[in-house]
């Protein structure tokens, strides 16, 4: 339902006996998939090969507003279905750790995989974030509860920071107290376990996230990624040890943590935009088309755009004829948020304000 009314704020003047309509409009319906529109992270190029993927495991490539179209609600259970499903993967992981730790009565393995499993609990957070942000706008928080999702991300990068500085001073003590690696081939095999499991849940957890618009998700998968990285580094270091080279495992695992820190940088980077308000130039070069588009608009004076966790929402300040009325204003409004609506899928909420063109302005933008 569209809510209509004269906005008597302070961003454009009137004239003419014309307010300043402003249509308002949350929907929620999907659109059609084959109007989705991308919006890449500029920061790095498409790289093919085996490069690319490199460098797809550092900075996973962005899609915030695009490949799949579904409403709100939808896209939060598609949230927590990810989530879920990620939980079960890394217990089963952290399962199979277990039996390798059973059979080889390593005390290292055992602590490196409650390790895993601990590291996993992270993503409760995230869970309750997605429950948590379905809650319904109210008179105090009139957007919504949609932020709790970026301040559980906030909470994962600082897991991520953790997990680095684990990593190194681990590192560092091995090299200057070099401690034994005992039962070799079951300590790989935990490795490739562990390995394995991570980079599974992590490459389904950024696809996820890219799709639904959740830069937490995407963190979540980025975390996954560094415990990864982490047994990884102990399947390479049992390598070194039976080809006869001890320091391999200290070495390996500062190499890890080096790799760990260009994990945390994309994630803090992520986040970091997301709290605050940051949006891709793309998407309102692409929302400015769809209000131009519009017949009867003559100027997009302003656009304002900012997430809330998965959700976007714009409000915009348009040029139209003075001399029609409010009620082909609003009639105009509306054709302009339906434009924006269609062409921008992961949009939530518009705010359309329309006024009579040639008059100054009386209020920054």
């Amino acid at each position: 339902m569209s809510d209509y009314a004269p906005d008597a704020g302070p961003g454009r003047g009137s004239a003419g006996g014309h307010g300043q309509p402003a249509h308002r409009h949350a929907p929620d319906h999907g659109h059609d998939p084959a109007h989705s529109h991308h919006d890449h992270d500029h920061d790095h190029d498409h790289v093919g090969g085996v490069r690319g993927w490199v460098i797809g495991l550092f900075r996973p490539h962005s899609h915030d507003a695009a490949d799949s179209v579904d409403s709100a609600l939808e896209s939060s259970a598609q949230g927590i279905r990810a989530v879920k499903i990620s939980l079960v993967a890394l217990a089963v992981t952290a399962a199979l750790q277990m039996l390798v730790v059973a059979v080889s009565g390593s005390v290292a393995l055992l602590a490196d995989t409650i390790h895993n499993f601990s590291d996993a609990l992270t993503a409760l957070p995230l869970w309750i974030a997605f429950v948590v942000g379905r809650r319904a706008a109210n008179r105090r928080y009139t957007y919504g509860y949609g932020r709790a999702e970026d301040l559980a991300g906030l909470f994962i990068v600082a897991m991520i920071a953790l997990s680095a500085v684990v990593a190194g001073a681990q590192a560092i003590r091995r090299l200057i107290d070099p401690v034994p690696i005992q039962h070799v081939g079951w300590v790989a095999l935990a490795g490739l376990i562990g390995f394995l499991g991570n980079e599974l849940v992590a490459v389904y957890r950024i696809r996820v996230g890219r799709r639904i618009g959740s830069a937490a998700l995407v963190a979540d998968g980025l975390h996954a990624r560094t415990d990864g990285f982490t047994s990884l580094a102990v399947l390479a270091g049992a390598a070194g040890v039976a080809a006869g080279f001890p320091l391999a495992d200290p070495i390996v695992g500062l190499l890890i943590t080096v790799a760990i820190l260009a994990v945390l940088r994309t994630a803090v980077r992520d986040v970091y935009r997301r709290v605050m308000d940051a949006v891709d130039p793309e998407l309102v070069d692409q929302a400015a088309s769809a209000l131009l588009a519009t017949p009867g608009v003559l100027e997009v004076h302003a656009i304002r755009m900012r997430w809330i966790g998965h959700r976007l929402h714009a409000e915009a300040d348009l040029d139209i004829d003075g001399r029609v009325s409010i009620t082909e204003a609003h009639r105009l409004a509306h054709e302009a948020e339906h434009r924006l609506t269609h062409d921008l899928p992961k949009l939530r909420t518009a705010a359309i304000h329309a006024y009579p063109a040639g008059r100054e302005h009386l209020g920054a933008h």
